[in-house]
């Protein structure tokens, strides 16, 4: 027996916060790596990169709890091909293959060029396909549902509520979707690198290719031409064509006073800017990319920050950048054109602003952010980015969403001991309107809105966890729809159009 793909597809989950990633001295350790080429290698690969199985390397497994990991070893993963190996392996055996896994491999990972082009594969011949949907749903309230529990994607009918398409995804998927300006095709990134391309009109995979060995997310130029990935390992970014994924041109993230190259945190797309905006881990910079050029090589404009970032919004025009950091202790509001600071505010915690959203209160514009550290949510002027008021929350939150039609907004309580509640914002007053806990003793997270925000749609994350949808107006519960952990759903219409009350 051989551990499968499904089977550790939950393997990742388990390793992240294990204790076991410190360095250790085992001295079965050189064993226990011809107990993985025997049981292992077939399917994630002799260097641990992944093969029809995911990559099990520390980067992937950043996820996953050692608990986990070691149960899914023993008694396998149900309904997927990973069987257990409590049969087969002494616990001990186990308990080491776990820390194995943890520790960084001899030799360093590569993933060249060559292997990135290797890699690419067209997996439906586009002239089959058609120019428009071939199904009867309206293409900009399609909404694309990513199920962490076994790895699938929905594509479910915002009108009726009802799937579309059910398919499998890579493992892990990572960052959130991103579309098409036209929002015909959606576009996933997978922790372990793979790229993949789903044509919404067709409801067909049409192509992937594995631009890394751990990625943290995509972003699809406006005018549809390029898709930019931030890698990890190995650091740095990679520009592939959107049109059939292949490889257009790899961009270092070393500098002169940085010769080793940074880790990338995340890459955006700036609409009005006709450029990416990259935020980087290891070097206390932000970079612009242009993609308004006739043809590459794409070069990217470097603003120095004071620190390194660890979180970002953009206000609507995306003339600033909004940020946290861990050493400033606080949010600073940053000028794109210039790099200047233009405010630093202090605020308790840690807010998490990659999931803050704006509104109009009293005419004013308002952005708001969940805080992933304390049980608030910071409500800031977003003219002079001055504090109005801080909403006391069951616990730290995680999500928040509203949409423009809707009088509220909505955010989790993600961590702590009330993960199934979540919070209904009154977007006037300020004050939590409602506190709605859909399945007890459940995670309640992340909410969607339908296109025209009459719907919205919550996530519960959890293995027999569901879809639900509510009247964004009454509060009423419409429909539940049963899932396995529907980590995150995504609105066509919403999406393309950078909709006010959703991420970016």
């Amino acid at each position: 027996m051989r551990l499968r793909r499904s089977c550790l597809a939950i393997l990742p989950l388990i390793l992240a916060s294990s204790p076991a990633s410190a360095a250790t001295t085992s001295p079965d350790l050189a064993t226990t790596g011809q107990v993985y080429q025997t049981h292992c290698a077939s399917c994630h690969g002799t260097q641990r990169l992944g093969g029809t199985g995911p990559a099990l390397l520390p980067e992937s497994l950043s996820r996953l709890r050692a608990a986990e990991a070691r149960e899914v070893i023993l008694h396998g993963r149900p309904a997927s091909q990973m069987t257990g190996f409590a049969t087969i392996l002494s616990p001990q055996d186990i308990d080491r293959l776990v820390e194995y896994l943890y520790k960084p491999t001899a030799t360093p990972p590569r993933w060249t060029d060559a292997d990135i082009r290797a890699s690419q594969r067209q997996i439906t011949d586009p002239a089959t396909l058609s120019d428009t949907p071939r199904h009867h749903a309206n293409p900009n309230n399609l909404f694309v549902v990513v199920q962490a529990g076994d790895h699938t994607v929905d594509i479910l009918d915002g009108d009726r509520f009802e799937s579309l398409a059910h398919f499998p995804s890579h493992f892990a998927l990572h960052g959130g979707p991103k579309f098409s300006p036209d929002g015909r095709y959606v576009y996933f990134a997978s922790r372990d690198g793979w790229i993949s391309k789903y044509d919404l009109h067709n409801l067909v995979m049409v192509s992937e290719i594995r631009a890394g060995l751990n990625t943290r997310n995509l972003a699809v130029s406006n005018d549809g031409r390029w898709v930019l990935v931030g890698n990890t390992l190995p650091a740095g970014l990679v520009v592939l064509d959107a049109r059939d994924l292949s490889l257009v041109q790899r961009i270092d993230t070393a500098t002169e006073a940085h010769p080793d190259p940074s880790r990338v945190s995340a890459v955006y797309t700036a609409p009005p800017r006709d450029s990416f905006i990259v935020a980087l881990k290891d070097i206390p910079e932000v970079w612009e990319i242009a993609y308004d050029v006739a043809s590459p090589p794409f070069k990217p404009r470097r603003l120095a920050v004071d620190s390194l970032l660890d979180d970002f919004s953009f206000s609507p025009d995306y003339r600033q950048l909004i940020a946290s950091s861990r050493q400033a202790k606080g949010m600073e509001v940053i000028d794109l054109d210039t790099g200047a600071l233009i405010k630093h505010i202090a605020l308790p915690g840690m807010p998490h602003l990659g999931s803050g959203i704006f509104w109009k209160r009293h005419g004013r514009l308002v952005f708001a952010t969940p805080n992933i550290s304390t049980g608030l949510v910071s409500v800031l002027d977003a003219q002079t980015w001055e504090p109005i008021q801080e909403i006391q929350t069951l616990g730290p939150g995680f999500f928040m969403r509203s949409h423009v039609n809707s009088p509220y907004a909505w955010t989790d309580v993600f961590f702590g001991p009330n993960i199934e509640a979540v919070h209904v914002i009154d977007k006037q007053s300020l004050e939590i309107a409602r506190t709605l806990r859909p399945m007890p003793g459940k995670n309640a997270a992340h909410v969607e809105f339908t296109h025209d925000g009459r719907y919205l749609l919550l996530s519960v994350w959890d293995p027999e966890g569901a879809l639900i949808v509510y009247d964004s107006k009454t509060l009423q519960e419409i429909k539940r729809i049963p899932m396995n952990k529907p980590s995150g759903k995504y609105n066509v219409g919403n999406k393309i159009e950078f909709a006010e009350g959703t991420s970016h």
